[in-house]
């Protein structure tokens, strides 16, 4: 039995769905606040139960049984994040789990610039102190976010962000079937996978030049100072943690913390992972 926490998410439920054209549903269980969001994987066999990160309890229920539980990370930051990792993975634990997969991040460090991959470390630290075989999948920066960031540029042709350094932007999809790849070959990670990214590491220079390929538009790259993107997201409508958290991505990204390409997850699909044009054509046709 393999246990998929966060299934009604964006990269949840992908790979439940590349989980399944590797096992039989029956072999397929997901763990989500609230069940009737998944009435359709029940529907074709999959063991949906309710789990909630503020209830251990309900937690543990989820979990019974599995061999392997892959725990998607918390949409929350900080504390209220480290303590919800550890609530889940403590009913991991309770619930007599084999192994414990999680979606970490490439660059996760103690000393990172970028909340997230601080939180990432903790909890690695988290799942290496259970004593049980884990594995921490070391995610690309999800290309989603660049997307975010040049939402006003698709219009207006100016990418005004504050400076930056490469990123191995990496698509949701081919994140969901290397989770599914490496839950379906139980042990082939002890600890942290080497960085599962993309084909390239771009700052928004290079991202500029392939939007003006992409478009036949002409597109221009402003440095914003930090302070000056702030009080734009503020203005924006953006609590102060979150432009916080965002600035802290363009000072990671300067600091060379998502640098880094891989091969690994071209060999876990099987293919070359898309290219971050691609991912821009895709989400600018949609």
């Amino acid at each position: 039995m393999i246990i998929v926490t966060g299934a009604t998410g964006k990269l949840g439920r992908r790979i439940v769905e590349r989980l399944l054209d590797r096992v039989p549903a029956h072999r397929v269980g997901v763990s989500v606040r609230d069940p009737r969001m998944a009435n359709g994987l029940a529907d074709r066999g999959v063991r949906v139960r309710q789990g909630s990160f503020d209830d251990p309890a309900s937690l543990v229920h989820s979990f019974e049984g599995a061999e392997q539980l892959l725990l998607v990370s918390l949409d929350r930051t900080g504390e209220e994040c480290v303590t919800g990792h550890r609530t889940a993975i403590d009913a991991a634990v309770k619930a007599g789990v084999g192994r414990i997969l999680y979606t970490s991040q490439t660059g996760a460090a103690h000393d990172s610039r970028f909340q997230a991959c601080r939180d990432h470390a903790q909890t690695e630290d988290l799942l290496r102190s259970t004593g049980l075989p884990w594995t921490a999948l070391r995610n690309g920066f999800y290309a989603a976010s660049a997307m975010l960031f040049l939402e006003s540029a698709r219009h207006t042709g100016a990418i005004a962000l504050p400076a930056d350094g490469p990123v191995a932007w990496t698509g949701h999809d081919d994140l969901a079937e290397a989770a599914a790849a490496i839950l379906a070959d139980e042990g082939r990670f002890e600890g942290p996978t080497p960085p599962l990214t993309g084909p390239a590491a771009l700052d928004f220079d290079a991202v500029a030049e392939i939007a003006a390929q992409v478009t036949g538009r002409s597109f221009t790259r402003a440095v914003v100072a930090a302070d000056d993107f702030r009080e734009q997201a503020l203005a924006h409508g953006a609590p102060a943690p979150i432009a916080d958290l965002m600035l802290s991505i363009f000072a990671a990204a300067l600091n060379g913390e998502f640098a880094a390409v891989d091969p690994t997850l071209a060999e876990l699909i099987g293919r070359e992972p898309a290219t971050f044009r691609t991912l821009l054509v895709q989400a600018w046709a949609a």
